[in-house]
């Protein structure tokens, strides 16, 4: 089985976290920081901006259990690809809506699938489609935070709406 990988952002990353660990074919999520300059960004430094870095997850992904347009549709449907640096209360470029692709063909499905979603929505899209320069792994702290903190307040919050989402409308696509 030859894995896949991309790297989205929409809004926190433990929300992205939780959420795609629990599609059928993800089988590796990571948190990180993307899409800045700085060469050695820590959390702290991309929560004050200084970075440039959105907050991101890179997934791994089995193409033939789940494909990359199908990831697309599913990121589109947790978050609001219309909130300029903002998902609800998270405010700052590092909760940019983003795709960072591997290749043209990602790049490509991404234009595509904004084109087609553009109409549904009010407002445009504002989700930012460019090639991944380097993604930068997240301290460990963050990696599955909402399994390892499921007490904490902000993620009681805004995690399991989002989960409710997924299991909603995607209940056929998630793990046993």
């Amino acid at each position: 089985m030859a894995m896949e990988t991309c790297v989205l952002g929409g809004g926190c990353f433990w929300c992205l976290d939780a959420t795609f660990r629990l599609v059928e074919g993800v089988e590796e999520v990571v948190c990180g920081y993307a899409g800045g300059d700085d060469p050695t960004p820590t959390y702290e430094a991309v929560c004050r901006g200084e970075t440039g870095h959105a907050e991101v997850v890179e997934l791994s992904y089995d193409p033939e259990v789940i494909g990359f347009r199908e990831l697309l549709t599913i990121f589109f449907t947790l978050h609001d690809p219309t909130t300029l640096n903002r998902q609800g209360n998270d405010v700052g470029t590092q909760y940019r809506s983003a795709i960072y692709t591997l290749d043209e063909a990602q790049e490509r499905q991404a234009r595509e699938m904004i084109a087609e979603l553009e109409s549904d929505y009010a407002d445009p899209i504002v989700t930012e489609v460019r090639p991944l320069d380097r993604f930068y792994p997240a301290e460990s702290y963050h990696q599955d935070y909402f399994t390892k903190n499921p007490g904490n307040a902000y993620c009681q919050f805004v995690i399991p709406p989002k989960r409710h989402k997924l299991v909603r409308t995607f209940g056929h696509r998630l793990k046993g």
